[in-house]
């Protein structure tokens, strides 16, 4: 678990983070969402401990103890947003050396090296390696230890679809042994995906946070019904219009926009009207959209 408790940090006159109350629950998997700047890698590296509250506090764990704690920062394994090795080792030389610090088996290493999926480059140097490859050494890094708390700031930019699928397979078996993941994320997709709570920053305070039912069901309530009927006649959208307001024609076919609980009325009001329904599909929200008005009305 991870509490932020009126965490701000504040570099030089920039305020990086304003006043964050929040709580990532022990054993979910939480994606902080945000524009450039919006405060993403301030708020994780101030749960690994790297970064220091101005004011406020963070803490781990079931003890609540500061993130700055020797103890609490062994709960938690962390990968930064950029990722650097140096060049001349190969990518088994450089989950040793990691293994090592850590106090870990030698059986670790083979097991993140097969996981990150190097394909056959774990003896390459990794001045070698393109900028994927090297964020896939990077989980590998990160993957070492057990650990309760998986710390990932922004882990997917670089991935290839091997190293996506990898990615999403390191969630499941986190989630699947009760551990938590928070990672920070530009990819729509992976938070849509993978999170069961989304965590939206916009110029460093808390826009919103949703759970992925939460979320689901705001897309629905955006998405839109298209009834493809056989005549397009105007009695029809003035029943339509009484239930959802915003129903317009398209050439043949009415768009209902709306929730998913108003589609059921839209359809009786168009059998009603004597509309003749011959096909019928719909499509929810788009996250994308849903997330810039979030981040325009935050602003």
């Amino acid at each position: 678990m991870i509490q932020y408790r009126e965490f701000t940090k504040v570099f030089g006159i920039h305020r990086a983070v304003d006043a964050l109350t929040v709580e990532v629950p022990a054993g979910a998997v939480v994606a902080l969402l945000g524009p450039n700047g919006s405060g993403k890698t301030t708020t994780i590296k101030a749960a690994a401990g790297l970064v220091r509250p101005t004011s406020g506090e963070v803490r781990l764990g079931a003890e609540g103890r500061p993130a700055g704690d020797a103890v609490a920062r062994r709960l938690c394994s962390f990968l930064p947003q950029r990722v650097s090795f140096p060049d001349a080792l190969t990518g088994r030389e450089v989950v040793n050396f990691y293994r090592r610090l850590r106090g870990l088996p030698g059986e670790a290493t083979d097991r993140v090296m097969r996981f990150a999926s190097l394909n056959g480059a774990g003896n390459r140097a990794v001045g070698t390696y393109s900028g994927g490859m090297t964020q896939r050494l990077g989980l590998a890094v990160a993957m070492l230890p057990d650990a309760e708390i998986l710390l990932l700031d922004e882990p997917t930019a670089a991935l290839d679809p091997d190293g996506l699928s990898t990615f999403d397979a390191l969630i499941r078996s986190r989630r699947q042994a009760g551990q938590t993941v928070f990672f920070s994320s530009h990819q729509l997709g992976d938070v849509e995906r993978l999170a069961d709570l989304i965590v939206i920053l916009v110029e460093g305070r808390l826009a919103a946070t949703l759970t992925a039912g939460e979320l689901a069901a705001r897309l629905a309530d955006r998405g839109v019904m298209r009834l493809r009927l056989a005549h397009a006649e105007a009695s029809v959208l003035a029943r339509v219009q009484a239930i959802a307001p915003q129903a317009v024609w398209a050439g043949d076919d009415l768009l209902v926009p709306g929730p998913a609980a108003a589609r059921l009325g839209a359809l009786d009001a168009v059998r009603a009207a004597g509309g003749v329904v011959e096909g019928l599909s719909a499509e929810e929200g788009r996250l994308d959209e849903f997330y810039r008005s979030i981040v325009g009305g935050a602003t």
